[in-house]
């Protein structure tokens, strides 16, 4: 019970489908005053005490579990190392995998549960994932990374509701977090500035903003863990693009820490090489898939035609893709008479477009 409305009607759900149900919150930081305050995050000590007033409403015990060691290492540790590697992980999937789902589900088993409840909006039924009635809440993607194994403890009570429906029903079951805004951004940056939390732990260090088209140096920047692909905005270039346009960050270089910007046009990939694939589902004996695959949370699915190996998973899309970040997850779906079905998942390791990848 993360102190949201999600949680807290999750909760309720469960316990009025006759489960017996204990609430636990989890303290994911040694100092929580450090971490986001209000509506800005899910781990703040006023989020442990909504946590607790639900569960009092809902009628069901309630505790906190100390797991901020285990964050700091599987979440903000691995955040701050793939950053420093020139990728963009997703800290809310690695969260899921290690946290949640890990840490949390192990603990459960040996003490005696069967499962373990989230108000994540995803559905959920005989193992097989599909994504929300709420296409526009879905967070399929980012439960997309657990196995087949945790999903069989798992149980998403929300998938059939979508967001207005779950505040009604916080409403009517005298839930004081029903009107409470949705926590957003990082949970364990404690003033949103991202740029800043890095440079903290990674030092800063004078490097090269390079143009792609002309190799020219058109800038400098302080460390290129504070770019990411796709950006547009804040690169500090110094000259401007010989047709005036905008540049975007094309590609991040940690060996060189030189960050290389150009055209947004530049930023099309077909081919998205994912590693360390996770597979949800049998897909039978064949040689290629065809599928739709989704590349950042809440992005758009694409069509496209999945091959793989056993270390990993290429996705050829059917159109192109902009701005794709290695670090994120591709999250391969199936369409059914019931909804988007996930099927696999894995980490993007590369990308490119098809003349050169060929």
């Amino acid at each position: 019970m993360s102190g949201g409305v999600d949680s807290a009607v999750a909760a309720a759900r469960a316990v009025e489908a006759g489960h017996d149900v204990t609430g636990v919150h989890l303290a994911l930081s040694s100092n929580p005053q450090t971490f986001r305050s209000g509506a800005r995050g899910c781990c703040t000590l006023e989020d442990s005490r909504d946590a607790r007033r639900a569960a009092d409403v809902i009628g069901i015990p309630f505790y906190i579990w100390d797991m901020a060691e285990r964050f700091k290492e599987d979440v903000v540790d691995d955040f701050v190392a793939e950053y420093a590697a020139g990728r963009t992980p997703n800290p809310c999937l690695r969260c899921n995998e290690k946290i949640k789902f890990a840490a949390v589900l192990d603990r459960a088993i040996a003490l005696g549960f069967d499962a373990v409840v989230t108000g994540h909006h995803a559905r959920l039924s005989d193992g097989v994932l599909r994504r929300s009635v709420d296409i526009g809440k879905d967070q399929s993607y980012v439960l997309a990374v657990l196995t087949p194994r945790q999903l069989s403890r798992a149980i998403f009570p929300l998938g059939d509701a979508t967001k207005a429906e779950v505040r009604e029903e916080a409403a009517r079951r005298d839930l004081a977090v029903a009107d409470k805004p949705d926590s957003h951004d990082i949970c364990f940056i404690a003033d949103g500035d991202t740029r800043g939390f890095l440079n903290a732990r990674l030092g800063t260090k004078t490097g090269d903003i390079v143009d792609s088209r002309t190799g020219d140096v058109v800038g400098s920047h302080e460390g290129a863990h504070q770019y990411t692909v796709g950006q547009r905005h804040g690169l500090g270039l110094e000259r401007p693009a010989a047709d005036g346009k905008p540049r975007y960050v094309l590609s991040i270089t940690p060996v060189t820490n030189t960050v290389t910007v150009g055209p947004r046009e530049a930023l099309d990939v077909d081919v998205v090489v994912g590693e360390r694939p996770v597979w949800l589902r049998d897909v039978g004996d064949v040689d290629a898939l065809e599928c739709q695959v989704q590349l950042r949370a809440h992005g758009e699915a694409i069509p496209a035609t999945l091959t793989w190996d056993e270390d990993t998973m290429t996705a050829t899309l059917h159109r192109p893709a902009k701005g794709v970040a290695t670090g994120q997850a591709l999250v391969v779906y199936l369409p059914d008479d019931d909804g988007d079905v996930v099927v696999a998942s894995a980490t993007i390791s590369d990308t490119s477009r098809v003349a050169t990848h060929a």
